[in-house]
C-alpha cells in the first residue's frame, strides 16, 4: 500500500506581510503586544510559554540579526516550535506576536505528524510503500526486504542497539544507488553531466545544483514514491543547463519528467511527513 494515501495536507505557510521561507509551516509579520502568555529563561535560551486549548506550549526565542520581522515556525525536527525576532525586539512583543497566531499554531501542531523512530515493530515508507521494521537478531550487519503476513517487511540484523544507524545506512545507500541512477538518465537525455552527487539530511530542500555543477539531494527522497525522487533529479539536472527558474528551465524539468506538476504538488502535501521518520526515541 501507499502510506502517504492516508496522510493529511502538510503543514501550509501563513504570512502576515512579507513572508520567509517554511519548513513545518511559518507566520511572519510585524510586531504584536498583549496576550495571555507567560515567559522563562535559562542560561543559553530563552523559552516563551503559550496557552493553548490544549494547554501549554513552549515556543523557543531566536534572535537572529539578519531577521527584518517576527516570524513563528515548526521545525521538520524536533517537537518545539521556534518564533525569530530581530534583535532588539523585546520578549514582550514576540509573546504577543506568538498569542495573535495561536489559533494558527494551534492548527499546525495537531496537524503535524508524530515522531516515528527507527525501532523495532515502526512503520516507515520505502519508496512510497509501507514496511513494517523487524529485528532480526540472528544475523550480522545485514538489511533487506521480505515479504510479512501483514505486509513488507524492512529486516535489520545484529544488535538492536545499532539498529537505527544500521537502517539509516542503509537507506542512505538505496537513495544514493536510485538518485545516481535517475540523473544519470536524466542527464543523458539532456547532454550535461553533473560533477558529483552527494546525500544530507536536509529539511529546507530536497535538492540543490552548484555553479560548478554539484548535485546534492535529500536522502529522504528513498521514502517518497519513485516517481517523486525522479522528479526531484530531473529539476536538478534541469540546473546543469538552465541555473534559474525561467520558462526555459520548467520546459526542460517537464520534458525530463512530464509528471512534474504532480510530483509539486505531492511534495507540497507529503514532503514535510518524510521527514518525520528516524529521530531517537526519547
Amino acid at each position: 500500500m501507499r502510506l502517504f494515501d492516508a496522510l493529511g495536507r502538510g503543514a501550509a505557510k501563513r504570512t502576515v506581510k512579507a513572508p520567509g521561507k517554511a519548513t513545518g509551516g511559518k507566520a511572519t509579520g510585524g510586531k504584536a503586544t498583549g496576550g495571555k502568555t507567560t515567559a522563562g529563561k535559562t542560561a543559553t535560551v530563552e523559552r516563551l510559554v503559550v496557552e493553548l486549548d490544549t494547554g501549554p506550549v513552549t515556543v523557543r526565542l531566536n534572535r537572529d540579526g539578519r531577521a527584518r520581522r517576527i516570524s513563528l515556525r515548526l521545525p521538520t525536527k524536533g517537537n518545539e516550535p521556534v518564533v525569530t525576532v530581530p534583535p532588539k525586539t523585546s520578549s514582550a512583543a514576540a509573546l504577543g506576536f506568538i498569542e495573535r497566531h495561536r489559533d494558527w499554531l494551534a492548527e499546525k501542531l495537531a496537524a503535524r505528524p508524530g515522531l516515528v523512530p527507527f525501532a523495532d515493530g515502526a512503520a516507515l515508507p520505502l519508496r512510497g510503500v509501507e514496511h513494517r521494521i523487524e529485528h532480526r537478531a540472528g544475523r550480522r550487519g545485514t538489511v533487506w526486504t521480505e515479504a510479512g503476513e501483514g505486509g513488507p517487511l524492512l529486516c535489520v540484523a545484529g544488535g538492536i542497539d545499532h539498529l537505527p544507524r544500521r537502517l539509516t545506512d542503509w537507506l542512505k545507500k538505496e537513495a544514493r544507488r536510485d538518485l545516481e541512477d535517475a540523473v544519470a538518465a536524466h542527464a543523458e537525455r539532456l547532454g550535461k553531466q553533473p560533477a558529483r552527487i552527494t546525500l544530507r539530511d536536509t529539511t529546507s530542500r530536497w535538492g540543490s545544483c552548484s555553479a560548478r555543477g554539484h548535485l546534492s539531494f535529500s536522502w529522504r527522497l528513498v521514502l517518497a514514491p519513485p516517481e517523486i525522487l525522479d522528479y526531484v533529479a530531473a529539476h536538478e539536472v534541469a540546473h546543469l543547463a538552465e541555473m534559474n527558474h525561467s520558462k526555459r528551465f520548467w520546459a526542460i524539468v517537464a520534458d525530463l519528467h512530464p509528471g512534474t506538476e504532480k510530483a509539486r504538488k505531492w511534495l507540497r502535501r507529503h514532503g514535510h511527513a518524510l521527514h518525520a521518520y528516524g529521530h531517537a526515541e526519547g
